[in-house]
């Protein structure tokens, strides 16, 4: 007799739900389908030829640790970079302050593990990144919404719900957002800060696309802010109130399936008891090859030149969209990352739209999977990194040409 396996799921399978990103993704394997849906750096920049140089030399010459179980907290000179990287930041981390997680995506799961109990209350912006809602929905928790605009968070909105909501913690992305490509402002950063810490209500810092910056200045990060309010010159980061997260996914590859956690020390080794029970350890080849591919300054000549190439291709498909777009549609202009952010007349589907737009061979991700509480049906998320300038300029034409027509048929031009 077969079992019937739903009737031995537990109760929080039922918050479990396919990412509408991931299920996009499969578009992409479509040799004919422009995908601007997912948010995947350019394939034909990847350090291959370091990265197969690297690896074999470490097989060589450390194979048999590199094969062999580690550390449940990293490789320690993977944190020891991190470590410096931080530094230059502002940050004074310590080994004890850093975790190397399997992805970003695991931090948030491990973040969930050790922080969000059943109904506890969540801020976050509005949109925020479907991957963090997908990773927490399981545990069963409410989400607060606060507005943004093109300079992020709306702190003036934040005083009257830390008053008044018992809230667990902040979730941000100031950097570039993902979905909406916006960038918290400097004033804005510093009084969501002091904020939290005047609410005593912990902040976490997700930072994927921070050295994706195409244009202004670099603003300070959170927990760099933080760490000057509560150590003194940004001394310390024990007793501070801001989780920072970040990944090699979006600058050297994602297929390493290597970032890190820097936060309190009570945090980072609660955090790694919930990823002994989870996978023991990030594995050791993935981070070996993601420091020896770092070294030398190769990151940084890396990305720099990612920074040039994502410029270029993030200026073309906003270029195409003044020119093709019709009156009515809007959308943002991102300093950086990997996104961008279009808002179509009231009225219109995005989702519906979608089904239409993959009918004319090209794809994006609908926007109202990033509001937790409903709303954003007529936005979408567009990528620019992933596709080439000769598929940016093609896949727009047939965008604008589906949306246009379904503004005509909706009688909205």
């Amino acid at each position: 007799m077969t079992t019937e396996w739903k009737t031995r799921y537990a109760q929080r399978t039922q918050r479990m739900k396919s990412s509408a990103i991931r299920e996009l993704l499969m578009l992409t394997e479509q040799p004919d389908i422009i995908s601007f849906a997912g948010g995947l750096p350019a394939p034909e920049f990847f350090p291959t030829q370091r990265i197969e140089e690297v690896t074999c030399r470490i097989l060589r010459e450390q194979g048999e640790k590199a094969l062999q179980y580690g550390v449940t907290e990293g490789y320690p000179p993977l944190r020891e970079m991190i470590i410096r990287h931080m530094g230059r930041y502002g940050i004074n981390a310590g080994m004890s302050n850093v975790l190397i997680t399997a992805g970003s995506q695991q931090g948030l799961d491990l973040i969930g593990k050790i922080l969000v109990d059943s109904g506890c209350r969540i801020l976050v912006e509005e949109p925020t990144y479907l991957g963090a809602l997908q990773a927490w929905n399981v545990f069963g928790p409410e989400y607060v919404g606060v507005p943004a605009d093109r300079d992020g968070m709306r702190t003036d909105k934040l005083e009257e719900v830390l008053k008044n909501d018992n809230i667990r913690f902040i979730y941000a992305l100031p950097n570039f957002q993902n979905p909406s490509g916006s960038t918290l402002s400097g004033d804005r950063r510093v009084e969501l800060v002091r904020l939290a810490n005047q609410y005593h209500i912990p902040i976490v810092e997700d930072d994927p696309y921070g050295q994706l910056r195409y244009e202004g200045e670099h603003e300070p990060s959170l927990i760099a802010l933080d760490a000057k309010n509560v150590g003194g010159n940004g001394k310390s980061l024990i007793t501070g109130n801001v989780i920072y997260m970040s990944t090699f996914s979006k600058t050297l590859c994602p297929g390493f399936r290597v970032a890190w956690v820097v936060g309190p020390e009570e945090v980072i080794r609660k955090m790694v008891q919930a990823k002994q029970g989870a996978d023991l350890h990030t594995g050791t080849l993935a981070q070996m090859i993601a420091y020896e591919t770092a070294c030398g300054g190769f990151l940084d000549e890396h990305i720099e030149k990612l920074r040039q190439v994502y410029k270029e291709r993030r200026d073309l498909m906003l270029g195409l969209m003044d020119e093709l777009f019709p009156p009515g549609v809007e959308w943002s202009r991102p300093k950086g990352g990997l996104f961008t952010w279009v808002e179509l007349p009231k009225g219109l589907d995005t989702t519906d739209l979608l089904k239409k737009a993959v009918e004319q061979k090209v794809a994006f991700v609908p926007g109202a999977s990033f509001f937790p509480h409903g709303g954003g049906e007529n936005t979408m998320r567009l990528n620019f990194s992933n596709a080439t300038p000769e598929q940016i300029e093609e896949g727009m034409k047939r965008l604008a040409a589906v949306i246009k027509a379904e503004m005509t048929q909706k009688e909205l031009v």
